[in-house]
Formats: C-alpha cells, structure tokens, sequence
C-alpha cells in the first residue's frame, strides 16, 4: 500500500464523521505497513473539543503499542490544528502526510509550522496534498449541507 491508499482509509473515517454529523476528518497510523490507529472528528458525538480525528488515532495506536511514543505515520485529511500539531510532536510521530489545507487552522504549513519548527524537541517529515481535491471536497460538501439547513417541508393546510 502506499500514500493514496492510506488515505484512502482516511477518507472513509472522514465520510463516517459526516455521517454521525461532524466535520469530515479522517485520521490513520501506520506503523511498518500495518494500520494501527483509527481516528475520526468526535467532538459533537462525544460532545468532546479535544476528539479531533488525529488524537483519537494518536490514542488507539499508543494504546496497541502500550506506549505513548507513536513513531510511525499518521495520515489525516486536512492539515493539523494547533492542537493536534503538538499532538503529533508529543507522540514523536516520525512522518505527516496530510489531504488539504486548512487555510482558518492549519498548522503544519499554512499559520503555522509546528511539526518542522526546530525550536521544539521534535520534528517530523511532512508530505500535503494527497488526495487533496478529494478531501477537500468532503468538507466542501458537509458545510454547503450544513448551511443549507433543514428541508422545510410546509404543514398540510387543507383541511
């Protein structure tokens, strides 16, 4: 498998977040070919503002490994928030590759450059834009639906 597969994993993690009705971001782990952690946005399910699809990932692999120290790739969707950026440098994760941008919170290389900031104890290698339009799209198409609203549908009056 490579790159575009990964994310592919991450796409589907990303559609299941739509679904339960929170901004699709998928995020996965790997670790010498195996997938190891899962992650998608939790925050409205788990009514949680730190269930970002990377952390829960971050969890699940650590928690597989039986230790905090995540060495391996994470794959994501969309660019990391602050957050989730020092998340990844807390993890040692050695390798980000991530879909689309995050031009309101992106902090790989959009705001700011977490992961590669050499003020930090870590740093880790950086692949964007994979399978970027697609996930893109994913976001494009949850918060056109989101705007939209509900469908009104008139009460019948013709009694």
């Amino acid at each position: 498998m490579d790159d575009n597969d990964y994310m592919g994993i991450a796409l589907e993690e990303a559609r299941a977040a739509a679904q339960a009705g929170d901004v699709p971001v998928g995020a996965v782990v790997v670790i010498d070919g195996n997938v190891i952690g899962l992650g998608r946005n939790r925050r409205e399910t788990n009514a949680d503002p730190t269930a970002h699809a990377e952390v829960l990932a971050l969890r699940e692999a650590a928690t597989a490994l039986g230790h905090w120290r995540v060495e391996g790739t994470l794959y994501v969707t969309q660019e990391p928030c602050p957050m989730c950026a020092g998340a990844l440098v807390n993890a040692r994760v050695a390798r980000l590759v991530f879909g689309c941008p995050n031009p309101k919170a992106g902090a790989v290389v959009t705001l700011y450059q977490i992961v590669t900031d050499p003020r930090l104890n870590h740093r880790m290698a950086v692949t964007g834009g994979v399978r970027a339009d697609e996930c893109a799209g994913e976001l494009r198409r949850f918060f056109s639906e989101l705007r939209r609203g509900p469908v009104y549908e008139p009460t019948d009056r013709s009694e």
